[in-house]
């Protein structure tokens, strides 16, 4: 995905995440969302009668998500809308300090003698100077251990917003700085790569500056060459000066200079009209050799990598939140988390809750399937009418000790020839009725950790995935079930690269 797409991508998870209260978007706003970004995804396929690899329409799918829920906040909060467009400093930057660059480079020869060609020119020298100090670093860089700036003013100026906006409701607030936070550290490499574009674009026009005033200055009046020292005598000016011109006598064939030459100009007053025009081309042809040519090459390569990676921005969709949006895409119906639970009576505040773990699981247009409780002793009933099912998991309650035949059997019955054998299967420990009982007494920190190693232990034994939930706060294990989509994400596809085997 663009840059663009990227940027509104990282701003809808950080507002998403952000607003677990659903505040700011409600569920059906959410599930609204991915069914419209689903569908216009598969349209979008359709019309343009491609085939995208899974990722591409992982992608696509997320921008279009990305449209629906920055728009649907756009119009509920007003001042949140300028933060959906990219901002221009870059472009303003980018055209600026270079014209900026040009104009102090043709002021800059204008400090000296307006009517001489100073041999020695400060000006001239300290842009020679500081050009070849640039290109020694970048050749040593590479050398250096690098540590990539997390502060300062670039990765605010890549947000382009140094400040949110006010009136905004507390999770929308917290989601922009999250976002300023995330998109600064992800899109470094992209305003690392455009501020270098900038400046050594800025640099080229500086020297391409003072080679302008250098020919239009010897268009109006008529320069005499000279130079005078302190510390220098001419031979040493002579040595320097046959380093610096050289490659521009070799290579442009322009007219050299011996030490009488240089000797004959070394006062004020011995200065010549008739070596102005040499010295003129000299120093211009240097500065174009040793600055502009070689500035615009490293300005035209920063540029190239800074359209590369705008027009494919790396970022990583492989998150769990993204594998929760996108784990069924291209279905129009809502993806099914099939549960069984055994020996466990599902109350209504916990029946509730179910729907925010399918969510954490599949995405936004999950929806669970409870079946009955499966009675101590027994295994589960046939569903073999059961479909659209995403993943199928076995509900315990972390009140029963794990046991082999009877746990064991129920879970072996759904992993290999029962219902869960053709979907990804796992197992759910609630731990809430277990944390009501124990958590308050002496020692029940220990005994919850106990207890939740063993049933982790257990199903380990069993090759079932566990993961432990609690059915009155699912946010609060929200981490272990990120970590288990991870697992159950890599199980299914090895079984589907099983089957197609």
């Amino acid at each position: 995905m663009n840059e663009r797409m990227a940027r509104d991508v990282v701003l809808m998870s950080a507002i998403e995440n952000a607003d677990q209260e659903r505040r700011v978007l409600s569920d059906e706003d959410r599930t609204y969302a991915s069914r419209s970004a689903n569908e216009l995804t598969q349209w979008e396929l359709a019309d343009k009668n491609a085939s995208r690899t899974p990722d591409a329409q992982a992608e696509l799918f997320l921008a279009k998500r990305a449209e629906q829920v920055l728009k649907k906040v756009a119009d509920r909060h007003a001042a949140f809308a300028r933060f959906t467009r990219l901002p221009g400093a870059w472009r303003l930057l980018g055209i600026g300090l270079p014209v900026i660059a040009l104009l102090a480079g043709f002021l800059a020869d204008r400090i000296a003698d307006p009517h001489r060609v100073d041999l020695l020119s400060p000006p001239l020298l300290i842009i020679l100077g500081w050009n070849l100090l640039v290109y020694l670093g970048l050749l040593l860089w590479p050398l250096t251990r690098r540590r990539q700036a997390s502060r300062g003013w670039l990765p605010g100026f890549a947000t382009g917003r140094l400040a949110a906006p006010r009136k905004l409701p507390q999770p929308l607030a917290t989601a922009l700085s999250r976002f300023g936070e995330e998109w600064s550290r992800l899109s470094m490499p992209l305003s690392t790569a455009r501020f270098k574009r900038i400046m050594h674009l800025a640099a080229a026009c500086l020297a391409a500056g003072a080679i302008l005033s250098l020919y239009v200055r010897g268009l109006l009046t008529e320069y005499r060459a000279g130079w005078e020292s302190t510390f220098l005598d001419a031979s040493q000016v002579h040595a320097i000066l046959s380093y610096l011109f050289a490659p521009a006598t070799m290579l442009l064939g322009i007219e050299g200079f011996s030490l009488p030459d240089v000797r004959a100009l070394e006062t004020p007053q011995s200065a010549s009209p008739a070596d102005g025009a040499r010295w003129v081309h000299l120093y211009a042809a240097t500065l174009l050799l040793f600055v502009v040519l070689p500035r615009l090459l490293l300005a035209l390569a920063a540029g190239w990598k800074a359209r590369r990676l705008a027009r494919r921005f790396p970022l990583d969709i492989g998150q769990p939140y993204f594998r929760r949006l996108t784990a069924h895409l291209g279905r129009s119906q809502a993806s099914i988390l099939r549960i069984f639970p055994y020996s466990f009576t599902v109350d209504e505040a916990r029946d509730r809750n179910l729907s925010s773990i399918a969510r954490m699981l599949i995405g936004e247009q999950s929806r669970v399937m409870l079946r009955p409780s499966t009675t101590y002793g027994e295994l589960p009933q046939d569903t073999a009418g059961d479909k659209d099912i995403a993943l199928t998991a076995a509900l315990f309650n972390m009140n029963a000790t794990p046991e082999k035949e009877n746990h064991g059997a129920f879970l072996e019955q759904l992993a290999r020839g029962g219902p869960g054998a053709s979907t990804p299967f796992f197992a759910l420990i609630d731990e809430s009725s277990y944390l009501e009982r124990i958590g308050g007494q002496a020692g029940g920190e220990q005994r919850i950790r106990e207890r939740t190693a063993l049933w982790l232990q257990f199903c380990e034994m069993h090759k079932v995935q566990a993961i432990v939930i609690n059915l009155l706060d699912p946010e609060s294990r929200s981490a272990e079930m990120e970590r288990g989509l991870a697992t159950l994400a890599t199980h299914a596809t090895h079984a589907t690269s099983g089957r197609a085997q």
